[in-house]
């Protein structure tokens, strides 16, 4: 069983900052990809970045440059730095993670958390 917890949404101006964590616990050693993954009404789900388990990382295009992810092994936690928001990443972003090492589809990420609210206001 795995479990994780996502924390840091919350309403901002755009070109605001907000960093969003994903506290992991259970039987972790399966995860060797953990995503965030964002899903804006009425739209599919969008992996925007990910982090495995060496620290290489992945971006959507649409985040490059603005948003950073990392990790702290010793908390288990997994962080999305989101810097210059805007009102295009209002969404729900779900901590996720995956067997796969470097998934890049959001049918790969068996495991998902309950999700936290960004809202970007213009």
């Amino acid at each position: 069983q795995v479990r994780l917890v996502e924390s840091g949404g919350d309403l901002v101006q755009a070109g605001g900052s907000l960093r969003l964590s994903c506290a992991a616990s259970g039987s972790i050693f399966n995860i060797n990809t953990l995503g965030w993954i964002r899903q804006a009404p009425g739209k599919q789900r969008e992996l925007v970045a990910h982090i495995i388990a060496r620290g290489s990382t992945y971006f959507a295009d649409s985040v490059k440059g603005r948003f950073t992810i990392s990790r702290d092994n010793a908390k288990n936690t997994v962080y999305l730095q989101m810097n210059s928001l805007k009102p295009e990443d209002t969404a729900v972003y779900y901590c996720a993670g995956s067997r796969e090492i470097s998934a890049r589809k959001v049918v790969d990420y068996e495991y998902w958390g309950q999700g936290t609210r960004v809202t970007v206001s213009s």
